[in-house]
């Protein structure tokens, strides 16, 4: 089941890198995986455990999907390094399952995600801008 979810986050990813811009494709993957977990969060806190659990699969899902999309040959340490980000936050999310402070867990790697989002989206529009431009 988890793998099947993975190659679906895999293909969803690689649909939306065709439809729009990788830099934006990846923005949305981060805002999905954050909204999962803002819904894990949500659920949790509403004891809905069962519900909890399939958004925080839903949301590593997505992190295993852009793992695996990672190009070592062309992004070098820096693919390695969101490797080991990805698989440090998949860990994360799934350790902190049913845990009493599950919530803030889930906030703090919210937060993390939305750090690298930024990161993405300043990228994003710096590229964007014609050679030259300030």
């Amino acid at each position: 089941m988890q793998n099947s979810t993975a190659y679906q986050a895999t293909q969803a990813y690689r649909s939306a890198s065709v439809a729009v811009p990788p830099l934006k494709a990846l923005i949305m993957l981060y805002d999905g995986t954050i909204m999962f977990l803002q819904k894990t969060i949500t659920a949790s806190e509403a004891r809905r455990f069962e519900e909890s659990h399939q958004h925080m699969i839903r949301a590593t899902a997505i992190l295993r999907g852009l793992s695996h999309g990672l190009n070592f040959d062309r992004g070098g340490a820096m693919a390695e390094q969101l490797h080991l980000t990805y698989h440090a936050l998949i860990l994360a999310c799934l350790r902190s399952f049913g845990r009493p402070d599950a919530p803030e867990c889930y906030r703090r790697i919210i937060a993390s995600l939305a750090e690298l989002r930024d990161a993405w989206k300043f990228v994003a529009v710096e590229t964007a801008k014609p050679a030259g431009a300030a």
